[in-house]
């Protein structure tokens, strides 16, 4: 009897093995949040596989807190990294418990990869779920006039193109005035000359490549950009956050740079899910940067 027992319980083991293995990184982080001791952070349960546009990538999905239903919460919309090639939004739940848990209307959406598209089409899946948020938030309780865009790695290079560009939401008809805000976790902004080779397919077919890079577009009118970095990243150097900050104060905007010591590429969107959070307070940070305006 004890020996099934055991022999039971190794199967099992060796079943949920092979299950937490088979999955993406952001999902095995989405588990360990779930499954963290202590105080679970209440919200609404997410609606999910919301299109914003005709292709299978052109989706989303709303967190939303528990509110007084007689306010508009802010919205912040979230895009995740991956190279411009992997990643998928369904990996970024905790990111979503998380925002929601402190009254935002957290939007995590998903956009097309490489190799079946190269830039612009990732640039133009964002300007487009920004305009599907501002066009239909309001129905979820969601304030359209105060929309925040935040991105990870390759998703901090397309929040902050839009944001810095103006020609990407125009074609949405709109201007980059509904964002509110950019926070940018570990973002490549001033990457030149393309090293890597996922940034070689993603960009290196475009016939001016400083038209892929989002200090090409700094402008002291831009939203309000807090750039969030570790000193240990060697995937996305620092250099890229302390480039764009020092261009937008010198031409007058409004930007703030925070540089996490002992934090690398990975670490800073570890720190946002429950069982990471001492690695560095970037839940914190963003909420007093949303908040605050």
């Amino acid at each position: 009897m004890i020996k099934t027992i055991l022999i039971t319980l190794l199967l099992a083991l060796f079943g949920f093995g092979l299950w937490f293995w088979s999955k993406t990184d952001p999902q095995k982080l989405d588990f360990a949040d779930r499954m963290a001791f202590g105080t679970a952070e209440h919200h609404q349960a997410p609606m999910t596989n919301i299109a914003y546009g005709d292709d299978a990538r052109q989706k989303l999905d709303i967190y939303l807190p528990n509110q007084n239903a007689n306010d508009a919460s802010p919205v912040l919309i979230f895009f995740h990294g991956g190279s411009w090639r992997d990643g998928e939004r369904e990996g970024y739940g905790f990111l979503g418990r998380a925002f929601a848990s402190r009254g935002f209307v957290t939007v995590i959406a998903d956009y097309r990869k490489t190799p079946r598209v190269r830039f612009p089409a990732f640039v133009e899946d964002t300007a487009a779920a920004i305009a599907w948020v501002h066009a239909n938030i309001a129905k979820h309780d969601g304030d359209a006039e105060r929309i925040f865009i935040m991105g990870h790695s390759a998703g901090a290079h397309i929040a902050m193109m839009t944001a810095l560009n103006p020609q990407w939401l125009a074609a949405q008809n709109l201007t980059t005035d509904v964002i509110k805000g950019v926070i940018g976790l570990a973002g490549p902004y001033d990457f030149l000359p393309l090293t890597s080779d996922s940034s070689k397919i993603a960009l290196g077919h475009w016939p001016d490549l400083t038209e892929t890079q989002p200090i090409t577009f700094a402008r002291g009118d831009a939203p309000p950009l807090l750039l969030l970095t570790g000193d240990k990243d060697t995937v996305v150097k620092p250099r890229n956050s302390k480039n764009l900050s020092a261009k937008i104060q010198a031409l007058g905007g409004k930007q703030q740079l925070q540089i996490y010591p002992d934090v690398d590429h990975a670490d800073i969107i570890m720190a946002v899910a429950r069982p990471f959070r001492q690695k560095a307070p970037v839940v914190a940070d963003v909420v007093r940067f949303i908040n605050a305006r």
